[in-house]
């Protein structure tokens, strides 16, 4: 049992830490929609080998390692997208997360929530340059907010189509090296 509670604590410990990827830094801590949350991981994506696109910063109020609970657990939850490069058009990008969506949920969801898909992907507007940002957060009873470049684009209410977001990052389906940098894995 004390292992257990020693392992948790160093985890909460560990997890609140200051992290930097790329050159990115990300505090270990962010105050969100009036809750505090902690950082649970971070990972960056690269294209090609040697494209560096983007580093992300995952925050949730309660850190795990378990992907189930960071899709499914209704808590406030932030992820910071801190764009690299300037290869990262809109249209890429829009297509990008469409593809994602549909490859990380079970077709029957997706079919569903067709919808909030294309409204979410149709706010992905704006081509991307190095130091830009795209933030979403999750707040129960609320749903699922975008700001991209600086700007709120809307919210997709509800928690289902936020799991399906939080499921095409870190579910099973998801890129192995993103999906395990932000769980902390």
């Amino acid at each position: 049992v004390w292992a257990v509670v020693i392992c948790m604590l160093f985890f909460s410990a560990a997890a609140a830490q200051d992290r930097e990827v790329l050159g990115v830094k990300y505090p270990g801590e962010a105050v969100i929609a009036g809750k505090t949350l902690k950082l649970n991981g971070v990972a960056y994506l690269k294209k090609f080998g040697f494209v560096k696109v983007y580093a992300g910063g995952f925050y949730i109020e309660n850190p795990t390692t378990d992907a189930k609970v960071a899709i499914e657990s209704e808590q406030v939850k932030h992820f910071h997208l801190h764009y690299l490069t300037s290869k990262a058009t809109a249209k890429k990008i829009s297509e990008g997360f469409v593809e994602l969506m549909e490859a990380g949920n079970p077709k029957e969801l997706v079919d569903a929530n067709r919808a909030d898909i294309d409204k979410y992907a149709s706010w992905l507007d704006a081509d991307m340059k190095p130091g830009l940002t795209s933030e979403s957060v999750y707040v129960p009873g609320k749903g699922l907010t975008l700001t991209y470049q600086g700007q709120v684009k809307g919210t997709i209410s509800g928690e289902t189509f936020a799991q399906m977001y939080y499921r095409y990052n870190v579910g099973e389906k998801a890129d192995k090296k993103i999906r395990e940098g932000l769980l902390g894995l």
